[in-house]
């Protein structure tokens, strides 16, 4: 199923914290040169030029919104924050104020912090680290939107009918200052209690109409939870965190800004869209025949966001149908454009199921930096430049290049993490849902051929291995594990006793967990 990133919550000082900070240490060591770990001297000392940049100073061409009280909503120990929503009811409808940071005011295009930037492309989240996209003192200093810091920011003004319906788009430089910053359990625990910030039950009330609007136009999204680490008792434990409520709203709000730079963009014929081609007619048939394989037919008329929907990750037939419903959401890529004709063919993406960009996080991801300035130029009335239209082409590039590096090392990075803390559970058995099966395979005919194996989804821990036994996808099985090799970043889980362990001459545990 779908990986999300990593977090490391154990204590400082505990046994386990060091055991992994250790083996990530050697890890970045061994993918030295793939992925930037610090950054050049004359980096930081733009940086620290740039941090003493005065936004005031800007004049007419920036707005003082100081006196509106935005807030931000993030996880509890963020640093890095992107955005500042200031929520109001109309008559017609709301008014949505979404504050991004304005990571343009101190990253000169064509400069050395920009080229650093598309060196790294993005910020990359480790269980115990994170290696920022730019310099700290701007990405969790003055260009962050911290609560009580006056900052630059673009300020989208969304206009809202009642249905939620964006009906219109506004978009301009302005001084911000957050006036406080909650976080994600916090602000579902006063909400569920019923006494929650109003600010945060109009986001609820907006992103449940912008929910709805999703379904009703074929919109999709895997209901996966994330993956966290946890520290007790001098022992890591792996366990699933599932979003809140207020976290899926909150990512509404985020959709909704990014189609609306999206329409900006495709209106004036300059831009670079997220997009994602539609599932291959084959893909979608082979699922409905998987679907009704399990016993949970998607049923004809039913778009496929809205079947995804109504599966819950915790039913063992449901977990299987929401990995292979993996094979729909394939493809995606930026698309950059200059001109009218060259805007793509079909600029929507499937699983959102409209045009789309990234435009809500510059702090942490390249592309957006540039979205945002070629929207403002939109909005304003402006022509982009020609330095700004042909940077637009090369991002694509960076972030592809730069997005398969940070995506191998964190993917050996959770590996490393969940061999890690499977080792306090090596020899024990466990219950797992089989998610997928694969025939053998004969390999080059030197007998080098993977045999029949199945991939099964362990609830608690919450892992992925591969197992070379036989069972039908979507069934519980039984597994033991059986050795775990934690600088290999392996662990072998093999068929328990009374499962249908596949016999075909191959060593018993030729699968394993990151595998």
């Amino acid at each position: 199923m779908a990986h999300r990133p990593v977090s490391l919550l154990a204590p400082r000082g505990s046994v386990a914290a060091d055991d992994l900070r250790e083996g990530i240490d050697a890890l970045l060591a061994d993918h030295d040169g793939d992925v930037p770990l610090e950054f050049p001297a004359d980096v930081l000392a733009a940086a620290e030029e740039a941090a003493g940049r005065d936004a005031a100073a800007g004049g007419a061409d920036r707005r003082d919104l100081t006196d509106v009280p935005f807030v931000t909503l993030d996880p509890a120990s963020s640093t890095d924050l992107d955005q500042a929503m200031h929520l109001e009811r109309t008559a017609e409808g709301y008014r949505v104020l979404y504050a991004i940071a304005d990571v343009p005011f101190f990253v000169d295009l064509d400069g050395v912090i920009d080229h650093e930037a598309r060196r790294r492309g993005e910020t990359l989240y480790l269980p115990d680290r994170r290696i920022p996209l730019h310099p700290e003192v701007l990405s969790e200093g003055v260009a962050s939107l911290l609560p009580e810091q006056t900052a630059p920011a673009f300020v989208w003004e969304l206009t809202l009918d009642e249905r939620g319906e964006v009906v219109g788009i506004g978009l301009e430089r302005a001084l911000v200052r957050s006036v406080a910053k909650l976080a994600y359990d916090r602000v579902q625990q006063e909400l569920d209690a019923g006494h929650g910030h109003p600010m945060m039950v109009l986001l609820q009330e907006i992103g449940d109409l912008r929910t709805a609007l999703e379904a009703e136009r074929g919109g999709a999204s895997l209901n996966v939870p994330e993956q966290e680490v946890v520290a007790e008792e001098g022992h890591v434990r792996l366990t699933w965190r599932s979003m809140n409520p207020i976290e899926d709203a909150n990512a509404q709000l985020s959709l909704m800004t990014g189609m609306a730079a999206a329409s900006l963009m495709l209106e004036h014929g300059a831009g670079i869209l997220r997009t994602m081609p539609p599932a291959e007619q084959r893909a979608v048939d082979r699922f409905r025949r998987q679907s009704e394989v399990l016993g949970v037919p998607w049923r004809e008329g039913v778009e496929y966001g809205e079947f995804l929907r109504s599966l819950d990750w915790r039913e063992p037939t449901h977990l299987a149908l929401l990995n292979l419903a993996t094979s729909l959401f394939r493809g995606a890529s930026y698309a950059a454009f200059t001109r009218p004709e060259e805007v793509p063919e079909d600029p929507v993406q499937a699983a959102i199921a409209a045009p789309y960009a990234h435009t809500t996080a510059p702090l942490r991801r390249l592309v957006d930096r540039f979205v945002l300035l070629v929207c403002l130029d939109h909005a304003q009335g402006r022509s982009p430049s020609q330095e700004l239209l042909a940077a637009l082409g090369e991002i694509p590039e960076a972030m592809q290049s730069t997005g398969a590096q940070a995506g191998n090392l964190e993917r050996a990075a959770r590996e490393l993490v969940e061999t890690a803390a499977l080792a306090a559970w090596q020899g024990e058995t466990f219950d797992a849902t089989v998610i997928e099966r694969r025939e053998a395979s004969e390999g080059n005919g030197n007998g080098s051929g993977a045999p029949l194996r199945v991939e099964v989804q362990l609830t608690d821990p919450p892992v992925t291995a591969w197992v070379p036994m036989d069972a039908e996808v979507g069934t519980v099985v039984r597994v033991r594990l059986e050795t775990v090799d934690v600088p290999a970043r392996r662990a072998v889980f093999v068929a328990a006793e009374g499962s249908s362990a596949a016999d075909d001459g191959a060593p018993r545990g030729a699968g394993g967990a990151g595998s």
